[in-house]
């Protein structure tokens, strides 16, 4: 059988201290991948800590059924010949045992590979065979370089080294890239673990219908993925190489895993075998294939408008948003317990249902109600109880009831369960009224979730509410996308920073803490680009520092067509600016293009007018590119408490709140009075159409909540 339920990689360490606090390269990094999910990698400092991690994810899964292959990356043998010469035997577990009562290796790291490494190069003659030291003059019986050591009695490399075209032998000890250390260090630990019952180790042992499989992966094999996801930014290699080997290995068909796993040359019984030697190129290609791929780019004509158009209608506007976007961000994998406010980038499948068992919704007695007697039931207790974790061992009796509490799963036999206040309880037995229905206060397997159903949809926005929903059906990580990130910048000489010093004509920037805030607010990583004067080079430069650090720019200003509107005026030359003249009040101007691939937003300067345009086409365009989908913000009519008439051809956005059920308008609708933001509760949308408003007139009223503010 070459079916795993669960691939572990480790990446092993030979390290004589522990590894920093901080996760970092040259430690020990383990991954799990579960039916075919890879959960985040595991740090480990030592070998100690990471022994006793692998043996309880090993308990684990044997626990839930799960069977698992866990793949080490040093070699699990040397060349032929060289164990016979050490223990008297070819069979390479009993170097195994041999290293296990010789190495020695504390809770803190420290060990004497570099002793047992000399006491082994005494067996054979001249040096080495093993090489390669920390100190020239430490261990004379081990050679600080390779130089001068024959390899006429056996190879250096063994058959599956030359196969994977492995850059390091066992022998060697010091110096990257290096092998030899993490084997004597490492081989020790996989005896204790083949110890474990039903382990086996491949190549050495039968392994077809073992619970839990040794192997030894190189992570070689997939080196070019590796450089390609190290590309993307990812920090630690051990970290992305034990990632990409689980993914990998966690596609591989049934059929094409036993393909690697059967059909070995010889040498493998004596030398051992790096599982997908010869498939180097399969297991890239599923590395690759689990990546996330790059969301294409945008199109340069994106933010076109049909030609002609002069005046945009609202409605018309957002359906070329809609048209034109799609999400530029990439997935990536988050712990259940930090994905609030994140988005899904697939679907959520239950690994199991809820409740995983019947189980009862009340304190009270279980019984078989086909077991009843007529008339009023009196029943004898078994022995022991059920509770929520605890469960019965064994079944109850016909006739028979048994205590058990809420959330207790129903033991065997059990069918019908009795609310407490609804019996007497005295001298072992039960008694209550007749008439209990069969199943009553009982939950059956699944009522809620089944396992394998679909509990929440990709593009959905996880609440602390799903959060608990994840948990309950054995989730412990999702895939999401990646952050949007959403890069502010204000433009204007007039600009001073809240707090500063405004000299005459000046103003303060009002619109940046105001957008920076917001983009917090959606979830989204706001990067603030600062204030830029109204000098063409430094918002160039600024756009294009924007435009390395963020998926999105937000500029605020500029965005008209004056002397001093240098967005347009850059965004124009770049060869991918749209100017949209929106017929909204407030906020006619809105600048859209690509700079350097990432879209660009050009809201007006005035804040009544900037918070309009965002809210009604910033933030659906914005959940969008997320990955979130178009989010409308949703109103409803209440009765106007104003009086309002409005000329055709522009819809208009009020500023306004909710008292006594009616609709309050802000007094003044002039755009240069902030004040009107903070007092509004929402926005009151009229028509594009002439319209007049009296009170008592129903209005539509989208409240801030409906724009997640």
């Amino acid at each position: 059988m070459s079916r795993f339920d669960s691939i572990l990689v480790v990446d092993w360490s030979a390290s004589g201290t522990p590894a920093p606090a901080r996760p970092s390269k040259d430690a020990i990094w383990l991954c799990l991948a579960r039916a075919g999910q890879v959960q985040e990698p595991i740090y480990c400092r030592t070998r100690a800590e990471a022994e006793a991690r692998i043996t309880q994810i090993i308990a684990d899964e044997r626990a839930a059924g799960r069977r698992i292959l866990a793949a080490f990356d040093f070699p699990f043998a040397c060349p032929k010949g060289v164990a016979r010469q050490i223990t008297g035997s070819d069979d390479a577990l009993d170097l195994w045992q041999w290293l296990e009562a010789r190495i020695t290796d504390s809770a803190t790291g420290q060990n004497n590979r570099f002793d047992v490494a000399e006491a082994m190069n005494a067996q054979f003659s001249g040096p080495g065979p093993f090489w390669g030291k920390p100190d020239v003059d430490r261990w004379p019986g081990i050679p600080y370089r390779k130089e001068g050591i024959g390899f006429e009695d056996f190879a250096e490399m063994r058959a599956c080294d030359r196969v994977a075209k492995a850059a390091s032998s066992c022998f060697q000890l010091c110096f990257p890239p290096t092998a030899g250390s993490q084997m004597l260090v490492g081989l020790p630990m996989l005896a204790r673990l083949r110890r474990q019952d039903g382990v086996s180790v491949w190549p050495f042992e039968p392994w077809e219908d073992k619970a839990v499989v040794l192997a030894e992966i190189w992570p070689g094999l997939i080196e070019p993925a590796v450089k390609r996801a190290m590309a993307d930014g990812s920090p630690i290699r051990d970290s992305i190489q034990v990632t990409l080997l689980a993914r990998a290995l966690s596609r591989l068909s049934a059929e094409q895993l036993g393909q690697l796993m059967s059909g070995l040359p010889e040498a493998a019984w004596q030398e051992g075998w790096i599982l997908g030697a010869d498939h180097a190129e399969l297991l890239q290609a599923l590395a690759d294939e689990g990546a996330p791929p790059a969301p294409p780019p945008l199109r340069d004509d994106c933010f076109a408008m049909p030609a002609g158009v002069h005046w945009t209608p609202v409605d018309d506007a957002l359906a070329a948003l809609r048209a034109g976007l799609h999400p530029v961000v990439r997935a990536e994998q988050c712990a259940v317990p930090d994905a609030a406010g994140r988005i899904l980038a697939g679907p959520a499948i239950a690994r199991r249902a809820n409740p995983p068992t019947p189980n009862s919704a009340v304190d009270g007695y279980g019984f078989a109600h086909d077991s009843l007697p007529a008339g009023d039931p009196v029943l004898p207790l078994v022995d022991g109880r059920a509770a929520a974790g605890v469960p019965f061992e064994g079944s109850v009796p016909k006739g028979h009831a048994i205590r058990i509490l809420t959330g207790a799963a129903i033991p065997d036999g059990v069918d019908t369960v009795i609310l407490e206040e609804d019996t007497r309880e005295a001298a072992g037995q039960i008694a209550f009224r007749a008439g209990i229905k069969r199943g009553a206060n009982t939950r059956k397997a699944g009522e809620d979730v089944t396992e394998g159903s679909e509990i929440l949809p990709r593009a959905r926005v996880l609440t602390p509410a799903d959060l608990a929903l994840l948990a309950a059906t054995g989730l412990g990580e999702v895939d999401v996308f990646q952050r949007l990130r959403v890069a502010v910048l204000s433009t204007g000489d007039e600009l001073v920073e809240a707090g500063g010093a405004a000299g005459l004509g000046q103003i303060f920037d009002a619109n940046r803490p105001m957008l920076l805030a917001q983009l917090r607010s959606w979830g989204l990583e706001a990067i603030d680009i600062g204030r830029i004067p109204d000098d063409r080079a430094a918002l160039r430069a600024a756009l294009d520092n924007a435009a390395a650090r963020a998926d999105v720019i937000l500029t605020s200003g500029g965005a008209s067509a004056g002397d001093e509107d240098h967005v347009s005026a850059l965004l124009r030359e770049a060869g991918a600016m749209q100017q949209w003249r929106i017929a909204l009040k407030p906020g006619r101007p809105l600048a859209l293009g690509l700079w350097d691939g990432a879209p660009v937003f050009g809201l007006p300067g005035n804040p009544v007018a900037a918070l309009v345009c965002t809210l009604i086409f910033a933030r659906p365009a914005l959940s969008l590119l997320a990955g979130a989908g178009w989010q409308e913000a949703q109103g409803y009519d209440l009765p106007a408490a104003f009086n309002k008439s409005k000329k055709a051809g522009r819809r208009e956005y009020l500023r306004a709140r909710v008292r006594n059920g009616k609709a309050e308008a802000f007094a003044s609708e002039g755009s240069g009075r902030i004040s009107g933001l903070s007092w509004a509760e929402g926005l009151v949308e009229l028509p594009d159409e002439a319209a007049t408003i009296n009170i008592g007139d129903p209005v539509r009223y989208i409240p801030f909540c409906s724009f997640a503010l």
